[in-house]
């Protein structure tokens, strides 16, 4: 695929957006392309995964405007659910997913970084929706994920005066989780996906699921969903290792994600 480049490393994965020359863009092809990648990684040895962009100018800068300036109002909707269901699919993807942002994040590229876990970015990242100054919203859940993400308020002042927002106070306002020179930015995600394919990996997708249900449903029920999912690493063998390794001082060899 030429667009979206894997690469596997020992328990986890890196995935480039690569389409420099447009500053790695999105446009049809490329959606295609990243959900076709995100569809075959292999769960039983991938535990964590990076999505970054080709270059050290731009993640991703957006939609493609060429493709969406002649677009009906059918084709704009479908092109809408077309990178939402990409989206979809990246935010509920079972295992973590870190996304290394290296440059431009705005438009599609931000919501992109917001379907990802956990977000860090180099220190020439510029983020932001600047939809309305093109005469459209948001269209790959923006408007949606920006308010829950940071303050409400201010993800709507970002959104209606399309501001863009620097690494710096990007991590200010929570939308990223650290800020480091470019040339640190990969190996920072690198060890961080490594320490997370360290862990008991069914524990970790059962942590994911719990947080990202959770967050969608009232406390009440939001506990029983932990209850559910806390109760179920008890059937793994990595429960028994994992416990029986604490009790007698010492460390798990490698936990086997079963």
């Amino acid at each position: 695929m030429g667009f979206v480049l894997y690469e596997q490393k020992d328990g986890y994965a890196v995935v480039t957006i690569n389409r420099p020359e447009a500053l790695n863009a999105l446009n049809s092809e490329v959606l295609d392309e990243l959900g076709s990648v995100f569809q075959g990684i292999d769960l039983e040895t991938v535990r964590a995964v990076i999505l970054t962009g080709a270059g050290q100018k731009s993640f991703v800068a957006g939609a493609d405007i060429g493709e969406m300036s002649t677009l009906t109002v059918e084709e704009g909707e479908a092109f809408g659910k077309r990178g939402n269901d990409v989206f979809r699919m990246i935010e509920t993807f079972p295992v973590p997913v870190i996304a290394a942002v290296n440059g431009f994040a705005l438009g599609g590229g931000n919501e992109l970084a917001m379907s990802c876990d956990i977000r860090i970015c180099s220190e020439n990242a510029v983020f932001g929706q600047p939809e309305v100054g093109l005469g459209i919203t948001p269209g790959f859940g923006g408007t949606q994920r920006l308010a829950r993400i940071i303050n409400p308020g201010k993800a709507k002042e970002l959104i209606y005066t399309a501001a863009n927002v620097k690494a710096p106070e990007a991590l200010a306002i929570g939308l990223v989780n650290a800020v480091y020179p470019i040339d640190e930015l990969l190996p920072a995600a690198e060890k961080m996906a490594a320490k997370i394919a360290r862990n008991a990996p069914i524990a970790v997708r059962a942590c994911k699921k719990a947080i990202n249900d959770g967050l969608q449903v009232d406390m009440d029920e939001a506990i029983q969903i932990e209850e559910r999912l806390f109760g179920s690493c008890f059937t793994t063998e990595d429960q028994i290792e994992g416990m029986k390794a604490f009790l007698e001082k010492r460390k798990v060899e490698g936990f086997k994600n079963k």
